[in-house]
């Protein structure tokens, strides 16, 4: 059965799809404020867009409109006209504009709930007297004055423009209009109460210390914005989001804090067993195990042990410890216990604490001290390896962190200096130090690292972080050198593989944000590592330039940050490549 309701529809529709016109090409004249793209972007007018009654008027009501926003509101389109081509099928249309003159503006009126500071105000917004009636110029001046009275103390503050009067100076046919402004500032607000939310763990005082809030202080928004980042060098929370601040029934101010706590007591380990290989030999172990508690019984207590047998032979053990905010001053105390036996040579043992003073939430400075000894391994046949020897190191450090998050930073930069002296005593063996050698060497070490973070575009960030590290003095023993290479400063070589009394580094990553802390990266690692020869004593010189390259991949585990890299050396293959494991959070 023939249904007559779809056939009337289509008849009824045909003429209009024979009708349907396309626009070939769009003119405009007479535009200085826009150019021409940026018009027909407005109007909607691209060639080939179907064209429809009415289209042309509401380009011109679009136009008009941002004309408008910039102060020109008297604009015109006479002479703009649709041409039906010889096809019928498109059309070409022409955009005349009369922009005009612009309005200007006359007077600021401005009228306050509070009095008092009106004259004050009020002169911030004299000078757009005579300039163009800009809509953006004037919203711009509107929220520079909410943001310096949210940060001295009134977060209510609120702007109305209640009218706008409009109208022409017939002698010079201008036109000016008058801004009729009302200010309700709210009352003057100051936090008086700080509430934690979240902590199932962290001790409410260890939050609020970070915070350097004081009872009773007057709000100040841009130092409420500033909150999550203080809270974020933590490393106890997932991200911080802003706080939110309110006012009770007795009218006190209130900050309300969230957190989300994540797991602060890290785990790092692999061990391995290397079988002998051959008959007169054992087997041994070998691996790293590294276990890091960050913030015990919730008070920001931290702890360190780790542990790692680097061969048959070599191994390191290492003991740290952090007692932050001593005595509820800004002052952390640190504790340090460090061991290394290398090969069968010697035993190295430093122990040693600082003192570091918080100046701010993102300076601080500390004054180390530490005592060091150096113990030949004894030899049935007596052979020079190392002296015994005991060093007494004194010095100071300065950092500067201003990253927006310490583990996954997406702005902002990290500096650290370091400056030390050692008075070192060789204390044998005697057969081994000839009659000109001193037994008391000076030495000195300076440090100075960068690292910067710029977020070119969305989830895309460049990292870069430069290092160097000098040492000075008469002589240098192996155990007094500087280590390069490895997961910490140049990926691709061996871990320590090589030693100098000046080395340097760069690395250089382009990051892929996954999530807010997880990550895949392409990097690019430099070095450069310096020993002067020492002829009388067998010691021959170095110096060499490296690089290593690859990719990698960070993520957010329940035990920290795990990160994964694979890089391939100078000059080496593919195949000879190393893989770099590691828990990124740090003591």
């Amino acid at each position: 059965m023939i249904n007559l309701n779809k056939i009337f529809l289509i008849l009824f529709c045909f003429p209009f799809f024979l009708s349907a016109q396309t626009i070939n090409n769009t003119e405009v004249n007479g535009n200085t404020l826009l150019s021409d793209s940026e018009i027909i972007n407005l109007a909607g007018t691209f060639n080939g867009n179907q064209f429809y009654p009415g289209l042309l008027d509401s380009a011109k009501s679009r136009i008009a409109g941002e004309f408008a926003l910039k102060g020109y509101l008297n604009s015109t389109f006479d002479g703009s006209s649709v041409t039906i081509l010889e096809d019928s099928q498109k059309v070409d249309l022409v955009i005349n504009i009369d922009e005009g003159t612009p309005t200007f503006i006359n007077k600021v009126f401005l009228t306050s709930s509070d009095s008092s500071d009106i004259s004050e105000i009020i002169s911030i917004f004299s000078y757009l007297e005579g300039e163009v009636f800009n809509k953006f110029e004037i919203e711009l001046n509107i929220n520079e004055l909410l943001t310096r009275l949210e940060n001295n103390g009134f977060p209510f503050a609120s702007f109305t423009i209640s009218s706008v009067h409009l109208y022409d100076d017939t002698t010079s046919d201008e036109h000016f209009a008058d801004l009729y402004l009302l200010l309700e500032k709210g009352g003057e607000s100051s936090i008086d109460r700080i509430e934690i939310e979240g902590n199932t763990s962290t001790k409410d005082y260890v939050i609020i210390r970070e915070l350097r809030i004081e009872s009773g202080e007057g709000y100040s928004q841009e130092k409420v914005d500033d909150l999550p980042k203080r809270l974020n060098k933590l490393r106890f929370f997932d991200p911080v989001p802003l706080p939110t601040f309110y006012l009770d029934s007795e009218n006190n101010g209130v900050l309300l804090i969230n957190v989300k706590e994540k797991n602060t007591n890290n785990f790092d380990g692999i061990i391995g067993y290397i079988p002998p290989s051959s008959d007169d030999e054992k087997g041994y172990v070998t691996g790293l195990v590294n276990v890091i508690l960050r913030n015990i019984f919730g008070t920001g207590r931290a702890a360190a042990v780790r542990w790692q047998k680097l061969n048959r032979h070599s191994q390191e053990l290492e003991l740290k410890y952090l007692e932050p905010w001593l005595f509820s001053y800004p002052f952390n105390l640190n504790a340090e216990l460090f061991q290394r036996i290398q090969d069968t040579t010697y035993v190295q043992r430093k122990i040693g604490g600082s003192l570091e003073y918080l100046a701010t939430e993102d300076i601080s400075a500390a004054g180390f001290v530490a005592s060091e000894e150096v113990i030949p391994t004894e030899r049935e046949e007596p052979k020079f390896t190392v002296y015994n020897s005991s060093a007494l190191t004194t010095g100071l450090s300065l950092k500067i962190d201003i990253r927006d998050d310490p583990l996954s930073p997406t702005g902002g930069f990290l500096f650290e200096t370091s400056y030390s002296f050692s008075r070192k005593k060789i204390n044998g063996p005697a057969e081994f130090i000839p009659p000109n050698l001193k037994t008391s060497i000076n030495l000195q070490r300076l440090t100075a690292s960068f690292s910067g973070f710029y977020e070119i575009f969305r989830r895309h960030v460049i990292a870069i972080t430069v290092s160097g590290r000098e040492l000075t003095g008469a002589f240098f023993e192996d155990s007094d050198l500087w280590r390069l290479g490895g997961t910490r400063s140049v990926r691709g070589y061996r871990e320590d593989q090589f030693l100098g009394s000046r080395t340097a580094w760069t690395n250089l990553e382009y990051r892929l944000l996954i999530t807010r802390r997880s990550y895949a990266f392409l990097f690019f690692d430099s070095g450069y590592f310096f020993r002067e020869a020492e002829p009388e004593r067998g010691v021959a010189g170095a110096e060499d330039f490296i690089f290593g390259y690859g990719v990698g991949l960070t993520v957010e585990t329940g035990i920290g940050l795990l990160s994964v890299s694979f890089a391939i050396a100078q000059g080496e293959t593919f195949s000879e490549g190393k893989f770099h494991f590691g828990i990124v959070n740090e003591f």
